[in-house]
């Protein structure tokens, strides 16, 4: 039986697990999710995942969610998946393994909680919180730091000192992608000073095409939509009712 995804390419894990799959030649049918649409909150997705999230999959009678947990299985379930990608090693597959242990309590949730409380929270029904936005970021900044200083070593392009990507890299690269959304000069500001993290990302990005890219279009399409969106409430607001320049001179 095919392997079915239960995906929203709007989330970053599910972008995660559909390239993985693409990349390594899993056979899969892809059933959209649409989180916007709550459908994860529906009984018949309850039954796949009770905890109501995405991605989730059916492999024959098996059903499994959490996507690091998804990647593990799909790297050992499946024939012909390169070793490099969660080693048999033992070691090297414990150092994979707290790699992905870091980032849902780390980098994901800098990532995941800014984002949502600076752009996406209205796509949702709820209203932008700023102070909660400040809170992830620093979270995320200390996350940025973290893997410039210990999970990026000056040997191998990738995680670990790795001369090739592992999932680690995959699932890790698809979160810091969802700062493609921002504005440019506060993705900037918050990704900019991290140049080997900066490197990393395209060499895990080269090393994933055409896959990558293609995955990523929905991405790249939101951030024209938020930027035509943000751009429209500020030209409807009165020039009188706008807060003044602090920077500008009296």
């Amino acid at each position: 039986m095919t392997l079915k995804l239960y995906v929203d390419r709007m989330s970053q894990p599910s972008r995660a697990v559909i390239i993985f799959c693409k990349l390594n030649g899993i056979d899969f049918e892809e059933i959209h999710i649409n989180l916007s649409k709550r459908q994860q909150l529906s009984p018949e997705f309850k039954e796949i995942n009770p905890m109501k999230q995405v991605p989730a999959i059916i492999d024959g009678r098996f059903k499994l969610f959490e996507s690091h947990a998804i990647l593990r299985y799909l790297a050992c379930a499946f024939p012909g998946i390169a070793d490099h990608w969660y080693p048999a090693d033992l070691y090297k597959r414990a150092k994979v393994d707290s790699v992905l242990d870091w980032h849902h309590s780390n980098l994901r949730r800098g990532a995941a909680g800014y984002i949502f409380n600076t752009v996406l929270a209205p796509a949702f029904g709820l209203p932008l919180n700023p102070q909660a936005a400040a809170e992830a970021e620093k979270v995320l900044l200390a996350s940025l730091a973290k893997v410039e200083s210990v999970w990026l070593q000056r040997k191998g392009r990738f995680l670990l000192g790795s001369g090739q990507p592992s999932i680690a890299d995959l699932s890790l690269v698809c979160e810091i992608m969802e700062l493609e959304i921002l504005d440019e000069k506060d993705r900037e500001r918050i990704i900019g000073p991290y140049k080997r993290v900066l490197k990393w990302i395209d060499d895990t990005k080269n090393a994933m095409e055409p896959h990558f890219q293609e995955v990523h279009v929905i991405l790249f399409k939101a951030k024209e939509k938020f930027h035509k969106q943000r751009h429209a409430v500020g030209s409807s607001i009165p020039q009188s009712s706008r807060k003044p320049d602090l920077h500008s001179k009296m």
